[in-house]
């Protein structure tokens, strides 16, 4: 009896055979390089290599995969996955599958259950093969290109960079299919993660480390359902509501803890932002929340972080004084000073003494009198998001870059690209996977996605 040493040699000897006869026939292929008249460059050589490299290690790669697999491939006989029954082998499937190596063909034995109603493929349980045509390795670097690029250029660059032509509608097939099926769950961080991620800044002795939990809109261009030749009604800008979840390190670094972006209404907002606040250990922490004037974001984080101290975002503060400034003292020195005197007082948390000085101005126009109005009642609303000096003291942030930060790479740059206008589902799609990328969760979507695929086969 052979020995499974033995049987795995044979095995390896066997493969050895096939792939010199793969390499010779690759070798064959490169006569013309050396009947041509004058010596080629390296670079002319290298693409020589990467446009027939397929042609060698796709033919390794189909005599590996036959040489590990032949018990399957020979299979004329296999266990019901249910009811466990013996069923004999109805037909062999044949399949091309495409991979980042080369194309390999495989004559799948099938098995159906008459009392379960059952077909199945063992071979495509056993080496986790992709329903589709292109195998897993290549849709995921399909999707890493996608995320960063149009469908067309990711298509053209995905042939530069391995020889291998997939349509652009493949490269957005493969997004929306594996986009839609990631769940904020995977996208987010496991508590696991983010309590290692907070235990690697926090210093035993000193303060604990600052969470902090900032939220915006931001508008994207969307379009309702139709074909892009046919009449599908005007497209209009809606609004993603996102957070970006960071910790402050002490030499001033940002490390990401989980970022999520949707189009979405306020009320999803607040129910994605409570899943994730589930997942923080809020008493390892000293929380800031940070945002602009938008009720529908303080809302949200007060009732997941209800101990987080609120911050109005200076910024946005500093963009309504100068308005006032302006409108009301024009393009002059006293609208500079009186500006920065205003921003100054707030900053101190003197709130109660910029809205009372306020009341007290006398409008120069309609105009002027409806920003000063606007500008009082703004302040009497965010009157406890103030006291920035204190802030400083403490190590809060006290402006909103890190989510306009988020919004750009995430968003913006993705998605508000010259003639694009996203179907609603789509849109979010992508943002889902830009958002994984952000978290450094891409490779548990991945590996979650592929699960549940071979799960159905």
């Amino acid at each position: 009896m052979t020995s499974p040493k033995d049987e795995a040699a044979k095995r390896l000897e066997s493969f050895r055979i096939a792939a010199h006869q793969q390499l010779d026939q690759w070798v064959d292929q490169q006569a013309t390089v050396f009947a041509a008249p004058s010596v080629p460059t390296l670079s002319e050589l290298s693409a020589q290599f990467m446009k027939t490299r397929s042609t060698l290690l796709g033919g390794c790669l189909q005599a590996m995969t036959t040489e590990l697999t032949a018990t399957y491939l020979e299979q004329v006989t296999a266990p019901c996955p249910d009811c466990q029954k013996s069923l004999p082998r109805r037909r062999l499937d044949g399949k091309t599958y495409a991979t980042l190596q080369g194309n390999i063909h495989l004559e799948r034995p099938y098995f159906y259950c008459l009392d379960c109603k059952h077909g199945f493929h063992p071979l495509d349980l056993a080496l986790n093969l992709a329903h589709e045509a292109y195998q897993y390795d290549m849709q995921e670097k399909m999707l890493r290109l996608t995320a960063e690029s149009p469908y067309a250029i990711s298509a053209k660059l995905f042939t530069e960079l391995t020889g291998l032509s997939p349509s652009d509608h493949c490269m957005h097939e493969t997004l929306n299919r594996i986009g839609t099926a990631a769940p904020l769950t995977d996208v987010i961080p496991s508590a696991e993660e983010i309590n290692r991620r907070i235990a690697a800044v926090t210093k035993p002795g000193e303060e604990l480390p600052v969470l902090v939990i900032a939220s915006d809109g931001a508008h994207t261009p969307t379009r309702p359902k139709g074909g892009r030749s046919g009449k599908r009604g005007a497209g209009k800008w809606r609004e993603v509501k996102g957070f970006r979840i960071y910790l402050l390190g002490g030499d001033e670094r940002i490390i990401q803890i989980a970022s999520w972006h949707q189009i979405q209404d306020a009320e999803q907002f607040t129910i994605d932002l409570a899943v994730v606040a589930a997942r923080i250990p809020q008493d390892r922490v000293r929380i800031a929340l940070l945002g602009d004037g938008a009720e529908w974001l303080w809302t949200a984080m007060v009732k997941s972080f209800p101990k987080g101290r609120q911050v109005l975002d200076y910024f946005h503060c500093a963009e309504h004084v100068h308005k006032v400034a302006k409108i009301q003292y024009g393009e002059t020195l006293l609208s500079l000073q009186w500006s920065e005197s205003t921003i100054s007082r707030l900053f101190v948390g003197q709130t109660g003494a910029v809205i009372g000085g306020l009341k007290r101005m006398t409008p120069v126009s309609d105009d002027a009198a409806t920003e000063i109005t606007k500008l009082a009642n703004y302040l009497d609303n965010h009157r406890e998001r103030f006291g920035y000096d204190e802030c400083h003291e403490a190590g809060l942030p006290i402006g909103s870059g890190g989510i306009e930060s988020a919004n750009k790479h995430i968003c913006h740059v993705r998605l508000k690209r010259s003639g694009a206008w996203w179907l609603e589902e789509n849109g979010n799609t992508m943002l889902r996977l830009r958002c994984a990328l952000f978290n450094g969760t891409f490779e548990t979507v991945l590996e979650n996605y592929i699960s549940l695929r071979q799960q159905k086969n």
